[in-house]
């Protein structure tokens, strides 16, 4: 079910959409995924978003940005289609092992991709540090994308009671 404004049609679901197993909101675009790996897209179309490369099977995570789209195949490889102003399309050579994305859907943004071993890869657009990644991150279990930062879940950051209180914006815990 989809709400709010849908003046691209971002909100309209499409009718008969079955075995959905992960959504995600771009500005104008909306994206599923299905439990046969297929992404079924809808909405604003203005950069390719939408436009679903036939290359794309087993795809087993997905996330949407401002005016770009992207899959997590179940081999763990990237691939990113659509708009390209900060290079968002140009896959890193260490974005290998993928087990999410999540990027920033406000502005032409950047990715964060969390690996299997608990690293994180980057990129996109840099203007405030927000693709740096912070040496001596590891053990990471979830990353969030910002306009202008990032922000990774480490397993350090866990314990019995939930998260600790969280650092101060930069690298080092309160």
């Amino acid at each position: 079910m989809g709400w709010g404004w849908s003046g691209d049609g971002q909100a309209n679901v499409p009718s008969g959409l079955s075995n959905v197993v992960a959504i995600a909101a771009g500005l104008n675009h909306s994206l599923a995924l299905k439990s046969d790996g297929t992404v079924v897209g809808w909405g604003g179309n203005v950069s390719g978003d939408l436009t679903i490369p036939s290359s794309l099977t087993n795809a087993v995570a997905i996330c949407a940005g401002y005016d770009y789209s992207a899959a997590v195949r179940s081999d763990g490889t990237v691939l990113v289609w659509g708009g390209n102003s900060y290079g968002q399309t140009n896959v890193p050579a260490s974005a290998t092992n993928v087990l999410s994305l999540d990027s920033e859907s406000y502005t032409s943004g950047h990715l964060l991709a969390l690996r299997r071993d608990g690293t994180v890869v980057a990129w996109g657009r840099n203007d405030a540090g927000q693709t740096t990644i912070p040496s001596g991150l590891g053990d990471v279990v979830g990353v969030a994308a910002g306009q202008f930062h990032s922000l990774a879940l480490s397993v350090d950051d866990i314990d019995g009671d939930g998260l600790r209180e969280p650092g101060n914006g930069n690298t080092s815990e309160t």
